[in-house]
């Protein structure tokens, strides 16, 4: 060691040990550490509540309320829930940069079964489960930065919400639009409850896939969506910015048919069967009429016929185990002939009554008119038990007879009496008519859509706020009582119907209306009614006098964009649509739709299946944040497939949208002073370097703008962000010789921090913040593209000879179609290709194409 003050060699400052030890400095200083940047941010952003806040009706500014639909806190996110929320959150960023007042809520759908089965095994009381999850789960968000505005947060598990359920259920049933009945109903072992028919998938549960649910017959709660059949189907034209496959889902579950009821009357009784066919120009071809094994008329016939009876039964059965498993449609179809017979209105002839196994006794009427020669499932049944088929429908252009069963409506009648020669259409509504002058039918319109069944056998629900009163019958709860509270402390089993049954203090009530003794209601609501109107309640979530208040709901309504998956076409998204219009019916809002535009994303799969807890193929961000941070999680999240379709995951994937990030991070810390240098100067004439680097600039600035705006696909968002960084960092030598002046280092970089804002905000919040500009990201001005700037010195044209390419010439951008012209005949590839041959015609498409017609 040299004395006190002495330099060593290898210490002086041009030594290569020096050198190495500022560039050692240098990486340490300009290094990415996602943990410690957003920590930081997450602290600030906590801290500051307004930020993510929606601003009054009365700031002037255009409303954007962007929604992603509200998750079952289950307690941990994974995935597929951060590429739904990063979807939103990109958009919420983007249009408070664009100046608008955002509303970017995030809720609870917290009643449901899984708290009721943690319970169970965990011996765990429901809500303190949920809320435990909706802990974690609200951690979860902030640690990835996604920018809500907690003050509206709602849970539907809480009084202050479910109480407004019990509040719409009362103003239903005033208005007829909740009742109860007896009904087959779907049974799910597995959850010990009801569920709804769109709840049913594939003969399964819907939350359990592998669980066949059973069909049995109880005294249920109904809302009454059908009568608002025809107004949710017609509005479904209206849903622009709905995707077709949602629509279509909706359409065929709606199910509208429409046609005519007829009655044949059953020999010697005069006893009426309703059929309803959409066919009525057929009816002459009716050679039998088919009964469901449970329709009324067959319990007469098989009364005293025992072995009738033994064959309806298996029927029956047969058709409950083709219910379970789903397939009610594939069961293989046969019958029985009851011996009886029913007389055709329209020309007095008798036809068999047969029993079918393939007749539902819930559908239609339950009856049918079986015209074979038309008609592929009775062609079949017919042509196996030997009825007779006859032709009473023939092509409209006459030739030769078509193969039977000949279904198409493009025809005319024969075989039909004084109807013959008639178009099928034209006969459809004389029959019609004639039905309803002779009082033997009437035009209908039928759904597949059936009345939504609400009551549910489980605890963690929202109370039916209704009192059964031996004296006055069904008494709703007075709004002065809601809400309905349930009990807390309650024994949860899977026994012997709701366990609300089993809480005394909790059944036994004085009637409002007598005064006597009276018990609750003990079922709960469908959890999808809490889902059905969540989205109102965020425009208003601390009003303890209504739901929400009316001119607030003027001023959000509809939703501008909706997200989520498209699982819930059927379900939360038919539901919400209902619930919208009984809202309206009450006076609340003046909306017919909940949402302007729905997007619904794709799935995020991992080892071949959809992730998701029951696969064990779950990835948990906490993680990925914890290896690659927030920013990385995110935004590969966004750039590993468009948006709208599957995304297959893969972890090296975040890996590299990291060491992405780590790049620009070194790019704009290492230009940061020369950046600052050049706020509040303005750019004079660029050239060379400067001017290739703001027009890639200004057309990366354009492309995002545009994809925000219409396609939505971020994946080439963040791929056009990496080209621009690309580019910059390809001209390093340049911008660290100072050969880009202060005023475009500072746009360049700005410009790039402002377009990583909606996709990677913790990092942008910093750079934002090194580059000494004031106030958050998030308010700052969206960059405008400049078209000019945008657009290139030249472009390339490819020139074609009879549609085949030959080449691509360079020509200045903005050439008219002469100058085109002149470049591709000027080409000595065109030259030899059309040497000898004649020009025929010349087609010069600016800036797009020429192409020579030779011969």
């Amino acid at each position: 060691m040299g004395r006190r003050g002495a330099v060593s060699a290898a210490e002086s400052p041009a030594s290569p040990h020096r050198l190495h030890l500022k560039l050692m400095a240098d990486e340490k200083e300009f290094r990415y550490d996602p943990a410690e940047i957003e920590t930081k941010w997450q602290q600030r952003w906590a801290a500051d509540p307004a930020l993510y806040a929606a601003e009054p009706a009365a700031s002037g500014k255009p409303k954007y309320y962007v929604l992603e639909m509200l998750p079952y806190p289950s307690g941990q996110l994974h995935m597929g829930h951060v590429r739904n929320y990063s979807i939103g959150d990109a958009l919420a960023r983007h249009m408070w940069m664009r100046g608008y007042n955002v509303l970017h809520p995030m809720g609870w759908d917290a009643f449901g079964l899984p708290a009721e089965n943690a319970a169970l095994k965990n011996n765990t009381p429901p809500r303190d489960w949920t809320l435990a999850n909706i802990a974690a789960m609200k951690r979860q968000m902030q640690r990835l930065g996604l920018g809500y505005d907690w003050a509206t947060e709602v849970t539907t598990c809480l009084p202050d919400y479910y109480r407004w359920n019990q509040w719409f259920f009362l103003r239903m049933y005033e208005k007829g639009l909740a009742y109860r009945k007896k009904s087959k109903v779907n049974w799910c072992p597995e959850c010990a409850t009801v569920l709804a028919n769109e709840q049913v998938i594939d003969g399964r549960c819907w939350r359990h896939e592998d669980t066949i649910v059973e069909q049995r017959d109880l005294v249920q709660w109904f809302f009454r969506i059908t009568e608002y059949a025809d107004e949710l189907l017609e509005g479904l034209d209206k849903l622009d910015g709905w995707p077709e496959k949602v629509r279509t889902m909706q359409r065929n579950w709606i199910g509208r048919s429409e046609g005519t009821e007829v009655d044949f009357s059953l020999e010697g009784s005069g006893e009426k069967i309703r059929v309803f066919t959409t066919r009525v120009d057929t009816i002459f071809g009716a050679t039998s009429v088919q009964l469901a094994p449970e329709h009324a008329l067959v319990a007469n016939f098989t009364a005293s016929d025992a072995v009738l009876r033994a064959q309806v039964d298996e029927m029956i059965a047969e058709q409950k185990k083709a219910r379970e498993t789903g397939d009610i449609g594939a069961i293989e179809k046969h019958g029985v002939a009851t011996g009886k017979f029913a007389i055709n209105p329209y020309n007095g002839e008798k036809v068999p009554i047969w029993v079918a196994n393939y007749i539902l006794a819930d559908y239609g009427t339950g009856a049918i008119m079986s015209v074979p020669a038309h008609d592929e499932r009775d062609f079949e049944f017919a042509t196996k038990y030997g009825i007779e088929i006859r032709r009473v429908i023939a092509p409209a252009a006459g030739g030769e007879e078509p193969e039977l069963p000949f279904v198409s409506e493009e025809g005319v009648l024969v075989n039909s009496g004084e109807y013959d020669g008639l178009s099928c259409e034209a006969a459809q509504k004389k029959l019609q008519e004639i039905a309803a002058s002779g009082v033997f039918g009437e035009a209908k319109v039928t759904f597949r859509l059936k009345d939504w069944g609400v009551s549910r056998q489980r605890y963690w629900g929202t109370p039916i706020p209704m009192i059964h009163c031996e004296k006055d019958g069904m008494v709703p709860v007075p709004d002065d009582q809601l809400p309905v509270l349930l009990p807390e402390q309650i024994e949860i089993t899977q026994q012997g119907g709701s366990p609300l049954g089993r809480v005394p203090e909790f059944v036994n009530v004085e009637c409002p209306k007598c005064g006597g003794a009276a018990k609750r209601e003990t079922d709960t609501m469908d959890t999808f009614v809490d889902s059905s109107w969540y989205f109102y309640r965020y425009i208003d979530a601390k009003n303890s006098t209504a739901p929400f208040g009316r001119e607030l709901a003027g001023y959000w309504f509809p939703i501008d964009q909706y997200i989520g998956g498209v699982e819930h076409a059927i379900l939360h998204l038919i539901y919400s649509r209902f619930w919208t219009r009984v809202m309206r019916d009450l006076g609340l809002t003046k909306n017919n739709e909940p949402a302007e535009r729905l997007f619904t994303q794709g799935m995020v799969i991992k080892d071949g299946a959809k992730m998701s807890k029951s696969k064990g193929n779950v990835v948990s961000p906490d993680d990925m944040v914890a290896r690659y941070g927030a920013d990385a999680t995110r935004m590969y999240a966004l750039f590993a497939a468009p948006p709208d379709r599957d995304l297959d995951w893969q972890e090296d994937g975040v890996a590299g949208v990291s060491r992405f990030l780590g790049r620009v991070w070194r790019l704009v810390a290492k230009h940061a002073e020369a950046a600052r240098a050049g706020r509040g100067q303005s750019i004079e004439a660029p050239q060379g370097v400067t001017l290739k680097l703001l027009r890639k600039m200004h057309q990366t600035t354009a492309k995002i703008t545009q994809d925000f705006e219409g396609r939505w696909h971020f994946n080439t968002c963040v791929a056009a962000i990496m080209m621009l960084v690309n580019e910059l960092q390809g001209a390093d030598a340049e911008l660290s010789a100072g050969e880009v002046p202060p005023a475009a280092m500072h746009e360049l970089l700005r410009t790039l921090v402002l377009l990583l804002a909606p996709f990677a905000p913790f990092v942008a919040a910093e750079l934002w913040e090194e580059l000494g500009e004031e106030g958050a990201v998030l308010r700052a001005a969206w960059p405008v593209s400049d078209p000019e700037l945008a657009k290139e010195d030249e472009i390339e044209v490819p020139v074609q000879a009879n549609g085949k390419l030959v080449t691509v010439v360079r020509v200045e951008s903005g050439a008219d179609q002469e100058t085109l012209k002149k470049a591709a005949m000027a080409d000595s590839k065109v030259q030899s290709r059309i040497e000898g041959k004649t020009i025929i015609k010349v087609i010069v498409v600016p800036g797009k194409l020429v192409n020579l017609v030779v011969r």
